[in-house]
């Protein structure tokens, strides 16, 4: 046979629910986007045709929202561990599953009255996941996307290579802001260890995240996000590593001058491309690196 049949898998992708929790009159929104991918003895299936080894897309699907209602979520990543150990546990041909998830966040509306059912999407990031599992060991990598942050001040970037065709003037006074993309990679990986607290995790990695930015006098946004990761890892002993994908958006002064005005670092345009991306990973020292460097196939 010419050719050889390589790595592959099957799933249903982005399967949207929403699972409302009913505390009385108090209401809880958890809303996801969940994709589940699953591999195993699939060899007759591409050479053959034979479905013998199949468990169909559509019952992926559906057991995605019958979970919701068995077991509920109580977080994204306790969620997609669920499923994970369902597939590989309930299916002998499938040796591994990967489900990836996105939670979208919402926050209750305050009325004068008791009921408290109504709610606004909020703005801001979007929370990931992606758990994968051989039927022995875990890998949880967890994240988040579009955290938009700004520095009004505080930053700088100056004494960079030039060469004949540099033209940026160097900035003593600038800001510094970015649309923050992250994943990291939790150490618990087998079921003979307590699983982590995932919420309030994910909590203090953004809290962590944050503070970095906030308290960094930044010469550079390799230098600031150097800091967001090494913050985390410092803080957060579940975590042993993590990954930024940063673009620096640009804000540039405004030539005023030609309206008899002077532009006092006050008047800025932002421009959205082209853009400078700061991309790294950050380790505990002797972990090795398993978060691959291309997030969007994460």
């Amino acid at each position: 046979m010419p050719t050889i049949l390589g790595q592959n898998q099957y799933g249903k992708a982005e399967n949207r629910v929403v699972k409302i929790t009913r505390d009385g009159a108090t209401h809880h929104i958890k809303d996801l986007n969940v994709s589940v991918a699953l591999s195993g003895d699939m060899d007759d299936v591409h050479y053959n045709g034979s479905n013998a080894n199949v468990l169909p897309t559509d019952t992926t699907k559906n057991t995605v929202f019958a979970f919701a209602k068995e077991h509920g979520i109580e977080s994204a990543e306790q969620f997609g561990v669920h499923l994970a150990r369902h597939f590989v546990t309930s299916q002998d041909p499938i040796h591994r599953a990967r489900i990836r998830i996105e939670e979208y966040a919402w926050e209750r509306i305050e009325t004068s009255g008791e009921a408290k059912h109504s709610f606004v999407r909020k703005g801001q990031e979007t929370r990931l996941t992606q758990v994968t599992y051989d039927g022995e060991s875990w890998e949880v990598v967890s994240g988040l996307k579009d955290l938009t942050v700004m520095n009004s001040t505080d930053s700088e970037f100056w004494g960079y290579v030039k060469d004949r065709y540099t033209t940026l003037k160097e900035a003593y006074e600038r800001i510094l802001a970015t649309s923050v993309s992250s994943r990291w990679r939790f150490n618990w990986t087998d079921d003979a260890r307590e699983m982590p607290d995932w919420d309030a995790s994910y909590a203090r990695v953004r809290q962590h995240m944050l503070r970095a930015f906030a308290e960094t006098y930044s010469l550079s946004l390799q230098q600031t996000l150097y800091q967001m990761g090494s913050r985390v890892i410092e803080e957060c002993a579940e975590v042993d590593e993590i990954r930024f994908s940063l673009p620096n958006s640009h804000h540039f002064l405004v030539d005023l001058e030609a309206f008899g005005l002077k532009n006092e670092n006050e008047v800025y345009f932002a421009s959205d491309r082209p853009y400078g991306l700061i991309e790294a990973t950050v380790l505990r020292d002797g972990c090795e690196p398993r978060i691959p460097v291309d997030l969007t196939n994460l």
